[in-house]
C-alpha cells in the first residue's frame, strides 16, 4: 500500500487518473492538488483515502509547504506530475512557472523528501522534432525540438522533459518520464483535439501525414503502470489508432480544405482572435506536414505497457484491428 501525489488533478485528465487510483487497492491514500478550489476539483466520492489541497505549484515555498508538510505526513511515496498551463497561446513568465519551474522544485525538493521515492513526469509527442529528413515513427532517442523560435508551448515542454531527463541518476528517487501520444479528449490540452474540432479541417495542400492518437484511459493506464513500477527512464506512450490525418479528419466529420501553410496560419489566426479557440498552427505546423508515430516498443517490454482503447470515432467507430496501431 502506498500513497500517491498528483499534480493537476482537477484538471480532466487528472480527475480520471485520481478515479483510477482510489479504485486500486494497492494505494492507501491520494493527495490530489490543483489551484481551483475543492468544490469544481474532485466532485466524487472516496471513502476517506482522498486529501484535495488548493495550492498554486508556481511558487517554489507552497511546493516545499506541500512536501514537508501534507505529502510528509501521508508518507507520500509516488509523485505523478500532471500541471502544466493547456492553453496553445499562453505566454509569459507565469506560464512558464507552471509549466517548468513547479517541475524543477518538485524536483529538487523531492531529493531530500524521507518518503518521496519515485516521480513520475507526464510529456508529451510534441517535444520531439520533426522534419523532411527525420523518421517518421520516433524513438526516445529521437532528437527533440530545440528551435528557440519554437512556440513556448512546445519549448516550456521540452525543458521540463529535459529538465525531468537530466536528474535521473543524480538523485536518490526514481524519475519516469512518459513522452504521451495527443489524447483525443475535451480539456485536457490537445492540440489536436482542437484542430479537429473545428468546423472544418484545413490541411497542408499536398500533404497528408500519420498521426498517432491515443484515448484518456490509455494515458491514464500508462500513468498508473508508471506509478506502480520499478527503475527510471523515457518511454514512449503511443495511442491505439495510427492513420492519416485525412482519414482522421473524415472519422471526425468535418469537411477538409487543402490550403497553403500559410493561408492555414492566417485562418487559424483568425479563428483564435474571434472565437478563442485555443489551437495554435504553429506548433503543430510540421506534424501536419510530415507526422509523428511513437514507437512504443520500450515502454511494452519495461513497463507492459500496450494501447488497448482506440478512439471512438464520431463517423466509423473505433479502429477494430490492432495492426492499424502499429506504434503500440
Amino acid at each position: 500500500m502506498r500513497a500517491v501525489l498528483v499534480t493537476g488533478a482537477a484538471a480532466p485528465l487528472g480527475q480520471r487518473l485520481v478515479r483510477s487510483l482510489l479504485a486500486d487497492t494497492r494505494v492507501s491514500h491520494v493527495l490530489a492538488v490543483d489551484d481551483v478550489p475543492a468544490e469544481q476539483a474532485l466532485p466524487f466520492s472516496h471513502a476517506g483515502r482522498l486529501t484535495y489541497l488548493t495550492i498554486d505549484l508556481r511558487k517554489t515555498r507552497k511546493v516545499r509547504e506541500l512536501l514537508f508538510g501534507p505529502a510528509r505526513d501521508l508518507d507520500v511515496e509516488v509523485v505523478v506530475h500532471l500541471s502544466e498551463h493547456m492553453d496553445g497561446f499562453g505566454r509569459g513568465r507565469a506560464v512558464h512557472a507552471q509549466n517548468v519551474e513547479s517541475l524543477r522544485s518538485i524536483l529538487e525538493l523531492s531529493d531530500r523528501h524521507p518518503s518521496v521515492r519515485r516521480l513520475v513526469v507526464k510529456s508529451h509527442a510534441v517535444v520531439y522534432r520533426v522534419g523532411l529528413d527525420l523518421p517518421v515513427q520516433v524513438t526516445e532517442d529521437h532528437p527533440l525540438n530545440m528551435s528557440p523560435h519554437a512556440p513556448q508551448y512546445v519549448r516550456d515542454r521540452v525543458e521540463a522533459d529535459l529538465t525531468a531527463c537530466a536528474r535521473m541518476g543524480l538523485v536518490d528517487s526514481e524519475i519516469v518520464v512518459l513522452r504521451c501520444a495527443e489524447a483525443l479528449a475535451p480539456g485536457i490540452g490537445s492540440q489536436l483535439y482542437d484542430y479537429l474540432d473545428g468546423p472544418a479541417v484545413f490541411r497542408p495542400m499536398g500533404f497528408d501525414p500519420m498521426v498517432n492518437v491515443a484515448s484518456p484511459e490509455d494515458i491514464v493506464h500508462a500513468l498508473e503502470l508508471a506509478t506502480h513500477g520499478s527503475g527510471e527512464g523515457v518511454f514512449n506512450i503511443p495511442g491505439f489508432d495510427t492513420l492519416p490525418l485525412s482519414e482522421a479528419a473524415r472519422k471526425w466529420g468535418r469537411p477538409q480544405v487543402p490550403l497553403p501553410a500559410p493561408l492555414i496560419r492566417a485562418v487559424y489566426r483568425a479563428r483564435h482572435a474571434l472565437m478563442g479557440s485555443e489551437y495554435s498552427f504553429g506548433i503543430h505546423a510540421n506534424q501536419l506536414h510530415f507526422g509523428l508515430v511513437l514507437d512504443g516498443t520500450r515502454a511494452r517490454h519495461v513497463l507492459g505497457y500496450r494501447p488497448r482503447h482506440p478512439i471512438d470515432w464520431p463517423v466509423g467507430g473505433p479502429i477494430s484491428d490492432p495492426i492499424v496501431a502499429a506504434a503500440g
